[in-house]
């Protein structure tokens, strides 16, 4: 499947999930609260077993074990380096948790992989400090991000009712309506931008306040 492309005015961070063309696993989505446990207990293992239902990638971020944010941030303030191997960590840890974010809110019926990209698409760009990222802005950055953080706490609320109406929906139909795919798709995308500059220190660009890429 193609892989999206990062448009060039658009936001540096990317994230989309191939909409299914084929039938749905009824079987599985009936019981997907129980066949996604193994793979939420493997993501609470590695993310350091912070995580939190709604609020996302955020809440790895000091983790033992999760995203690394403290140590790139002082690192990126007094010594204006980002080691690539503490990026390439933080970034495997997002394309993972997302890939499980998509599976268990039925966006996808394959198993997640713990290293395949599958059908689930994050692309962020590897900073370049000296003339992509300020220095001073770790300091912050996590204070500037609160209003995304309360738009997205409804945001999650209402995609948390989106997919139940849809679990219903594939039951009954086999199918997943577009409009509510997009929708969930979306507030991955926003959680996965907002992650991406508080956290993962990717980038200095503000996320923008949409649902589209």
């Amino acid at each position: 499947m193609e892989k999206p492309s990062t448009p060039e005015s658009g936001y540096p961070v990317q994230f989309s999930v191939d909409y299914p063309d084929t039938p749905r696993d009824r079987g599985t989505v009936a019981l997907r609260l129980i066949v996604a446990i193994p793979i939420l207990v493997i993501l609470g293992l590695v993310a350091g077993g912070q995580y939190e239902w709604g609020q996302g990638q955020w809440k790895f971020a000091l983790g033992a074990g999760g995203f690394l944010a403290a140590a790139p941030g002082l690192m990126i303030v007094f010594r204006q380096k980002y080691p690539r191997w503490w990026f390439d960590w933080n970034l495997a840890l997002a394309k993972f948790s997302s890939r499980v974010f998509a599976y268990f809110l039925l966006l996808r019926d394959e198993y997640p992989s713990t290293d395949e990209e599958q059908a689930v698409h994050l692309e962020v760009p590897y900073p370049n400090v000296q003339t992509d990222l300020n220095p001073l802005y770790p300091l912050f950055k996590w204070l500037l991000a609160i209003p995304h953080y309360i738009v997205l706490w409804f945001l999650w609320v209402l995609a948390v009712l989106v997919t139940i109406v849809v679990w219903s929906m594939i039951l009954l139909t086999g199918t997943h309506r577009r409009d509510m795919f997009d929708y969930v798709v979306g507030v991955l995308r926003w959680t996965n931008r907002v992650a991406a500059y508080a956290y993962l220190m990717a980038t200095d660009k503000y996320p923008p306040f949409r649902l589209e890429p």
